[in-house]
């Protein structure tokens, strides 16, 4: 599996620390920045992930800023992006379950880190339920 990760000013340490989780369970990293907490612009990094995601150089994608509203809406400009912002683990279960979400975005000034794993890995582990939800998810990818 590859991901795509990318994040603003706002979101870069728990880009950083979410990086290092998905290197140490031996996945492979599309870091499309930013690399410092000098400002920059959010729409720029969420839109980039999402292109990253939906054109398949990456098989999924995680964003994250500030509070991870702006950069998930900027993911979910891009066709075929099914970005989730998540502040719990059940959350994030249940977008992989029920919308079979490609990107996850996070807020670095609004969920600590040790939460953050958490919902990353269930994020990463659940699997698509598929069924009554397929048909859901195939009518947000005619959107």
């Amino acid at each position: 599996m590859k991901i795509a990760i990318a994040s603003d000013h706002g979101g870069y340490q728990l880009k950083e620390e979410v990086k290092k989780y998905l290197e140490d369970r031996g996945i492979e990293i599309l870091d499309l920045g930013t690399n410092s907490e000098e400002s920059v612009d959010y729409p720029e990094y969420g839109h980039a992930c999402g292109e990253a995601v939906a054109s398949g150089k990456a098989d999924r994608g995680i964003v994250c800023c500030g509070t991870g509203i702006g950069i998930s809406i900027a993911a979910n400009k891009v066709k075929g992006v099914r970005c989730a912002l998540c502040t719990d683990v059940n959350m994030a279960v249940m977008t992989r379950k029920h919308n079979d979400a490609n990107m996850l975005a996070m807020g670095g000034r609004t969920t600590d880190t040790k939460t953050a794993l958490e919902i990353t890995a269930a994020w990463l582990d659940t699997e698509f339920e598929g069924g009554r939800h397929q048909r859901r998810v195939d009518m947000l990818n005619r959107y």
